[in-house]
């Protein structure tokens, strides 16, 4: 997106930023995102913390089968993304999923859909707080881990306060610090079992050390099963790819571009990142509760490159939590616009950032910080605010799927004249959908992740009883009213 681009008017519908966050097409939030600066954010979005600070306990779970965990979910979420891309293109008015769910499936769609983006957020924005305070503790373990936490939140809400502009550069920068590390592990990973580098008392770096300790498989069907689990999480705000490219200048060339890159993506980052570090460190020496990341430096002798390392999750963590905080800001201002939530929210400061709906997300970021004090680990922390992140981005996820389908019923005609069709059609999204209620399925199979299950449908409920007492409000029952007679002439 040009800096040049000044903000228009138009209709109230909410727009999704590089940052997946929801603003207004009308004079006030400020258009300064460039596309050097987006295209780095939606780069940096397919490496989320999930791969950092999760895939330790992954591997434990699901031992070298993690690779076609990964592979999974990433094709799956692939063609989530295809299904959203046509969506997208199909109607110039449509910026984000909650603009499609409103107008497919009903204002109630779009609000069920925003808040629950945001809740997204604000769990993911928790789970990156936990995760950056254990980062730290590597460094200093004697730390109280609430000071990290805590600094981490006045830090986030402190780098978006200034100008979007602002919040922009600091996400390129961090993205680019994932990119480069991502690559570099891999090849330096590789020059270790090319050489067959051997850490001292430990197992020689070699491709063999995935399949000759019990297989590919050494843990079973059911540890496959459990790895599911934590590895979801890797994958959540990946729709931000998707929206992100169509907000950029060129939508009908980006967005393609940008969803048809997601399985290079998942291949590089994910598959070939993990296998080389179970090559350089047999699967069974990672331990659960560490990044692999920085123990297989750690494993090899290589002090000061696993600080690096460290250095560079403790970045990506910092980097996903800044684009949530900015993200859910956004999002409760554009809620705000639509009379979805208290008008305070929507107020903007003179450099037009939305300073009320920014501290309300700071507030719940504490959450994080009241976690690792009252917390007697930083994994349990992590896997519970980790499973409920996951089963809401699930529901997300399921809603731009029922939306295709009700698009597909609705209007055929544009389905036949998109340049950019979703492969499989109708069919693939039952695939899909089917395989979102296996993955509930999998986080009923382990106490910590079933707690979290249970715990979440008490975030739908209170939207339930949000949702019946703003839908009496005049201007929801005129949205209402205007849906119900444009789906009786369809």
């Amino acid at each position: 997106m040009p800096d040049n681009i000044e903000p228009i008017v138009a209709s109230p519908a909410p727009t999704t930023t590089a940052a997946g966050s929801a603003e207004l097409h009308e004079p006030g939030l400020s258009r300064q995102l460039s596309n050097r600066h987006i295209q780095l954010i939606a780069i940096g979005g397919a490496i989320g913390t999930g791969l950092f600070m999760g895939s330790g306990k992954t591997i434990s779970l699901a031992g070298p089968s993690v690779i076609f965990v990964y592979m999974i979910i990433g094709t799956m979420l692939f063609f989530l993304m295809r299904a959203m891309g046509e969506l997208l293109l199909s109607n110039s008015s449509y910026k984000s999923f909650s603009d499609f769910a409103a107008d497919l499936l009903g204002p109630w769609a779009g609000f069920f859909t925003g808040w629950t983006y945001w809740f997204c957020w604000i769990v993911t924005g928790i789970a990156d707080v936990v995760a950056i305070a254990g980062y730290v503790s590597y460094w200093w373990g004697s730390l109280p881990l609430w000071i990290p936490a805590l600094a981490a939140v006045t830090l986030l809400i402190g780098l978006n306060l200034p100008t979007v502009k602002a919040f922009g550069e600091t996400e390129f920068w961090f993205a680019l610090i994932k990119i480069v590390a991502i690559v570099g592990l891999i090849v330096v990973g590789l020059a270790m079992v090319f050489t067959h580098f051997t850490a001292p008392g430990g197992a020689e770096a070699s491709f063999a050390n995935m399949w000759n300790d019990g297989g590919m498989f050494p843990t079973g069907i059911m540890g496959f099963v459990a790895g599911f689990q934590i590895a979801t999480f890797a994958f959540v705000g990946i729709e931000l790819v998707g929206t992100t490219a169509a907000e950029a200048k060129d939508p009908e060339k980006n967005l393609p571009k940008a969803i048809n890159s997601i399985p290079v993506r998942v291949m590089l980052f994910y598959v070939v990142a993990l296998a080389v570090i179970m090559s350089v460190t047999p699967w069974r020496e990672i331990v659960a509760d560490r990044s692999p990341f920085v123990a297989m430096f750690a494993l090899a002798g290589l002090g000061i490159a696993a600080s690096v390392i460290n250095f560079v999750v403790l970045t990506s963590a910092s980097s996903s939590a800044n684009s949530g905080i900015y993200s859910t800001s956004r999002m409760v201002y554009g809620l705000a616009q639509e009379g979805d939530a208290p008008a305070a929210f929507g107020r903007l400061t003179s450099r037009r950032v939305p300073a009320n709906a920014l501290y309300l997300s700071g507030v719940f970021l504490l959450a994080g910080v009241v976690m690792v004090v009252v917390g007697d680990s930083i994994v349990e922390a992590f896997t519970l605010v980790t499973t409920i992140s996951s089963l809401c981005f699930i529901f997300v996820w399921s809603i731009i799927l029922v939306s295709y389908i009700v698009y597909r019923r609705r209007r055929p005609h544009l389905h036949e004249a998109s340049a950019f069709k979703m492969p499989g059609g109708v069919p693939m999204c039952y695939v899909v959908l089917a395989f979102f209620g296996f993955l509930i399925w999998a986080f009923t199979q382990k106490t910590d992740t079933l707690h979290a299950l249970l715990i979440t449908p008490v975030w739908f409920a209170i939207l339930g009883v949000a949702w019946a007492i703003l839908r009496r409000r005049p201007v929801q029952m005129a949205r209402a009213a205007a849906f119900n007679a444009e789906s009786g002439e369809r």
